[in-house]
């Protein structure tokens, strides 16, 4: 929202000027955001000058000046704070200040990507925190101390568990999707998860953005060297902490300039930036931690506030310092080879991909430098609220990086739930609301103190529960525990049957394994409990050991585990392990999540025995099933060894698989609706039964009508609560044997609700609607001689289609030999994908087994709503074929669309509706003849002078050639005026008719609205 100012005079202008600049440096951009779910959402955009960088940010408030807790959100790798917008906004009508920031490197922010350098990233954490505490409407713990949270998705979830190590005065967590130690996440057991760190480090190396004016520092020397040049903007320190007191590593302060004033810059104080460090001074990142941090043995001392009392204000103004900037020069040993394409990244940063990516396994260096910058460094001081989400789909950040964080947030006291999303890194459902609403309710009771706040149980997992037949889309059901089980809980071992193995490693380790592809395999993941995924295993690269079929259904939540003995003729080893889902068959399998667990087997020249951990999963074998343990030479997503190798692996006992038996799908206590739903439910009977409230009877069948499959009479039905708005308003129509009816009309022109009047759903306000000459009413018997396919049909995915099928009649009661399914089935044309399991057709294929469905029986009435929804042209077609022969054998179908052109061809009538009126009925070949063109066909092709004398004549607007003839527009003349013209001219017309297409009727009898 802009503030327009009235026009001032000379003077006025200048002070003015001055009141806009105050304005602007102390407050930053002020936007209002306007939404009909809560208050209006205020919105400030500031530039905060930081040690190294200016980083972006926006602060969001609503509903008053009261205090109220913070929080703060963090983005993902790549993205930027407007990611998390949205969430913000409802954070804020929830009652939270809430503050986010672009990181350094990414959106408009400057500076140099450290991946959470607790010098950079996690500092600028503290220093927010710092401004957060002196907003007026935050509370406070203490002075200087903001009730405040942080959560955040990947990248940003990382920054709220060090933020939460680093920094005191934390109050609660929320980390998504992220990791606990990422020298782990890129090199699990040693091994380079290639494909994600080059996506990882791409990522980085292609973020733009910052300010006006800033160039980028990709191309940027490393210090010592000669620049060349002035320094970019943004790059320089200003020497203050978010404290107030310059850090050890922070030099001196930069000038802010007055257009980063005028946008809202918060710089360091003046004093405390032109003032040298003194020595053992804290950061910001505040009190005992960051002494620890630095390796000094200083006991935490009680909760106060982190930063001084020189801390600086918003809108403060730096000193110019002459120190120079150091935060981000590299050591001599961390030069970039190519510093070109090292984009934001940091070149120390740069210069460790560069090598772990030609050696193709990481160094002891490498190690060191992520482990640092990862929330294990300062696990032992997380003991804060946290809510751990994490994906199932992940392969990542898989899921033993939650069961870390969870497990040394429970060491050091702080409560703590994990939450399993179906979604991940590698795609499937995030399962946004429902998350974001439980990290609300999390906040809600850790921040605001709310103890009625339910914040969900100890341990939720999603959960595969079948697919929708309409859209392919997996549908989710959650099970929970009162505890978190962890990874090994209630194991079950199976004897896995195999003899000892040799396999090969391929020279180049080409071709590759296949199981998760990073934006490839999309959601295949969160699928695998349906069958659907993708994997490939080359024979001779791989080991393989299976288990007898189950005799029961086994859920398996956890990591597997089993003992191996691997041999190399090289002395080391690099496998690939994972376990599939077998079918009853022997051939069909699935990898759960896609996940597999690289191991490193190292002085393997004799052979050496290993316990493998194989990836965590929640997966439900199914019984008759087998479980089938892999051991391949080579993955697509990971470094091999280039050079080729025998391996030899033997197993060493059986496989341990956890089935965690305290999580299940029933609640650990029935919820109050539980209760009180038959209890409403028992009183409004009761209220009915007292109120004398019984249903109209039904008028009598009209033997006159008893061939006419459908007849409306001024059907009317308003919108509820309201006297006057229609969702249909007096329609009539009929509907003879024999006929396809196109059912048209815009959005809300009606269709639906009428189409729902019509099989009995709801009841109109007024007017009749009779099928056969009989009234419709809700459970009528008539109804049995209709079928319907309206928004979709549900089939169980297991199940073959012919078994969906007789299940769906059988539960009808009526007798097996009156489904006429091979004729509804015929008429379908389905073939042999009968027989196979629904959870393998396509969308084409579910939507003519839900036709198939509602054909059973071979009603004399079909109502077909959006048949050909997600079909390509060759299915659309053989879909318009499937409608033509079924009303061939004199029965009625009634097909309700949006494709204008399948209508036109597949059907024989129409009736078109517009805001819940009729508008024409009839004929389609009368609806589409009523246009002002014709189409004249001649025999031969006219001379170009005859067709301009043609298109001369008083009353014919244009003339065109077409393959046929002639496309006449007539503009005032009339059809027997034009042909008695060409006869005159000596035109020899064969032919003359109206040329126009259903689209061009159907806008000009709606008036273009649709």
């Amino acid at each position: 929202m802009q503030i327009r100012l009235p026009r001032p005079a000379a003077r006025g202008r200048w002070l003015a000027g001055v009141a806009a600049f105050a304005v602007l440096a102390g407050a930053g951009t002020w936007t209002a955001v306007a939404d009909d779910s809560g208050p209006a959402v205020q919105r400030e955009d500031r530039v905060h000058d930081m040690p190294g960088a200016k980083i972006d940010t926006a602060y969001f408030t609503a509903g008053g000046d009261a205090r109220r807790p913070a929080v703060l959100i963090g983005h993902g790798f790549g993205g930027s704070k407007d990611d998390v917008r949205a969430q913000a906004e409802q954070l804020a009508r929830d009652g939270y200040a809430v503050l986010t920031w672009s990181a350094r490197g990414f959106g408009k922010s400057t500076g140099r990507i450290g991946l959470n350098d607790p010098d950079h990233e996690v500092k600028d954490v503290s220093r927010l925190i710092d401004w957060l505490a002196k907003r007026p409407e935050v509370r406070l713990d203490a002075d200087g101390d903001p009730r405040v949270g942080i959560t955040g998705s990947s990248y940003g979830g990382a920054i709220s568990l060090l933020g939460a190590g680093y920094d005191k005065r934390v109050d609660a967590i929320a980390p998504q999707i992220t990791y606990w130690n990422l020298a782990d996440a890129l090199f699990p057991d040693g091994v380079f998860k290639k494909l994600w760190a080059g996506i990882f480090f791409s990522t980085g190396s292609a973020a733009g953005g910052g300010l006006a004016g800033v160039n980028p520092p990709g191309g940027e020397r490393p210090s010592g060297e000669d620049p060349g040049g002035d320094p970019p903007a943004g790059e320089r320190a200003d020497g203050a902490d978010g404290a107030g007191r310059s850090g050890g590593r922070d030099g001196g302060g930069a000038q802010a300039s007055a257009p980063d004033r005028a946008a809202g810059t918060d710089a360091a104080d003046s004093e405390a930036a032109s003032r040298p460090a003194a020595e053992g001074e804290a950061g910001a990142a505040g009190g005992g931690r960051a002494d620890r941090a630095a390796g000094t043995d200083t006991a935490r001392p009680d909760r106060a506030a982190a930063a001084s009392d020189d801390a600086p204000a918003p809108g403060d103004t730096p000193a110019r310092s002459n120190t120079p900037a150091n935060d981000d020069a590299p050591a001599r040993g961390d030069v970039p080879a190519n510093p070109a394409g090292c984009g934001r990244f940091a070149p120390e940063l740069c210069a460790m991909y560069e090598r772990v990516a030609v050696a193709g396994q990481p160094d002891e260096a490498t190690r060191k430098l992520l482990e640092a910058r990862s929330p294990s460094a300062v696990g032992d001081r997380i003991d804060v609220p946290t809510l751990v989400v994490q994906g199932q789909s992940d392969s990542l950040f898989p899921l033993s990086h939650a069961d870390a964080i969870a497990t040394a947030v429970a060491r050091n006291g702080g409560p703590v739930a994990v939450d399993w999303i179906a979604g991940g890194h590698d795609g499937g459902d995030r399962e946004t609301a429902r998350v974001e609403g439980r990290i609300g309710a999390w906040f809600d009771r850790h921040l605001k103190g709310d103890e009625g706040a339910d914040t969900g149980p100890a341990f939720r997992v999603s959960r595969t529960g079948g697919v929708d037949s309409t859209d392919g889309q997996a549908t989710l059901r959650g099970a929970s525990a009162d505890r978190y089980p962890g990874l090994a809980a209630g194991l079950r071992e199976f004897p896995l049957v195999g003899r000892e193995q040799t396999f090969s490693n391929p020279a180049g380790a080409t071709p590759p394994a296949i199981s998760a592809v990073p934006g490839l395999s999309g959601g295949a993941g969160a699928l695998s409990s349906l069958g659907v995924g993708l994997s490939l295993d080359f024979p001779g690269q791989y080991a393989a050991f299976t288990s007898a079929p189950v005799d029961r259904a086994v859920r398996v939540t956890g990591s597997p585990r089993v003992t191996a003995t691997v041999g190399s003729d090289t002395g080391d080893a690099v496998l690939f392990a994972k376990v599939y889902d077998v079918g009853p068959d022997g051939r069909q399998q699935v990898l759960p999540s896609q996940l597999v667990a690289p191991v490193r087997v190292e002085d393997a020249g004799g052979g050496r025995k290993v316990t493998l951990t194989l990836p965590a999963v929640d997966h439900e074998i199914d019984a008759g099933h087998r479980l089938r343990l892999v051991l391949s030479a080579t993955d697509l997503g990971y470094a091999s060894p280039a050079e080729p190798a025998a391996y030899t692996v033997s197993l060493d006992g059986p496989l341990a698989v956890p089935t965690a038996p305290g999580v299940t799908t029933q609640a650990t206590g029935f919820a109050a609706w539980v209760w009180a739903l038959p209890l409403g439910g028992a009183l409004l009977a009761a209220v009915l039964l007292v109120t004398a409230r019984r249903r109209a009877v039904a008028p009598a069948p009209d033997p006159e009508r008893a061939d006419v499959p459908l007849e409306i009479t001024g059907l009317t039905k308003r919108y509820a609560r309201s006297s006057d708005r229609y969702a249909v308003r007096d329609l009539s129509f009929r509907v003879e044997k024999g006929q396809v009816l196109g059912l048209l009309g815009p959005n809300g022109a009606g269709k639906t609700t009428t189409l729902r009047m019509l099989m009995g759903l709801i009841r109109p306000d007024e007017g009749e609607i009779r099928v056969f000459g009989h009234a419709i009413r809700p459970g009528a018997p008539v109804l049995s001689r209709v079928g319907a396919f309206v928004e979709g049909a549900g089939f169980l995915p297991h199940l073959s289609g012919r078994e969906n099928l007789e299940l769906y009649w059988r539960a009808t009661g009526r007798p097996a030999e009156d489904a006429h399914m091979e004729e509804a089935l015929e008429i379908a044309g389905l073939g042999d994908a009968l027989a196979r399991a629904v959870r393998t057709y396509s969308q084409g294929m579910r939507q003519r087994l839900a036709i198939a469905q509602a054909m059973l029986g071979l009603p004399d009435l079909l109502i077909l709503d959006e048949p050909t929804n997600g079909l390509d042209p060759p299915q659309i077609r053989e879909m318009r074929d499937v409608m033509i022969r079924y009303a061939a054998g004199g029965r009625t179908v009634i097909v309700s669309s949006h494709l204008l052109s399948e209508v036109e061809q597949s059907c024989t009538h129409l009736v078109v509706m517009d805001r819940g009126r009729l508008v024409q009925a009839g004929p389609v070949a009368e609806i589409t003849g009523a246009g002002d063109t014709l189409l004249v066909t001649v025999d031969g092709e006219l001379p170009d002078p005859v067709v301009e004398k043609f298109a001369a004549l008083p009353g014919i607007g244009s003339v065109g050639r077409v393959d046929e003839g002639l496309l006449v527009r007539l503009d005032g003349a009339s059809a027997p005026a034009m042909i008695a013209e060409l006869v005159r001219l000596d035109v020899p017309v064969t032919g003359v008719g109206p040329h126009r297409r259903l689209e061009d009727a159907f806008l000009t009898l709606i008036g273009g609205s649709a």
